[in-house]
């Protein structure tokens, strides 16, 4: 039998090393890009909801308080809803304050239009916000 003289060792070789690694990177990119793509969308989803909820709430406002939209609340940035209760009849219609989902800010009134008794008109600013798309509610009334 003849005996080479260089054993052979078991392992892999940096070639390959570095095509796995190269693999698992490409995968990890699309995973990211995929993930933040749905958690855009989800929020776009979120911001849809409350606004709808706030303007069920609004209108439901409207028809058992005497036929008035709440007067809303003011700080530096603008006007906004935060709880909706009609004083009488003593009934609370929305009990808690709807925010932004990536902001934390509440929605606040469009400041062309703004909130009064006698209408509203509210907008979210959907993402990604360079496409410069709103989702706006206004009054049925």
């Amino acid at each position: 039998m003849f005996l080479s003289r260089k054993k052979r060792q078991s392992g892999f070789t940096l070639l390959e090393l570095l095509v796995v690694i190269g693999i698992i990177a490409v995968l990890v990119g699309i995973g990211s890009v995929s993930f933040s793509t749905a958690q855009m969308k989800a929020r776009n989803a979120k911001r849809k909801g409350d606004l709808q909820t706030l303007k069920k709430a609004l209108e439901e406002y409207y028809s058992i308080c005497g036929y008035v939209y709440p007067t809303p609340l003011n700080d530096t940035i603008g006007s906004y809803y935060s709880t909706i209760s009609c004083p009488s009849p003593a009934v609370t219609i929305l009990d808690t304050q709807l925010n932004d989902p990536k902001t934390g800010q509440p929605y606040y009134c469009d400041a062309t239009v703004g909130c009064s008794e006698t209408g509203y008109k509210i907008c979210a600013q959907l993402e990604p916000e360079t496409s410069g798309e709103n989702f706006c509610i206004t009054n049925a009334q």
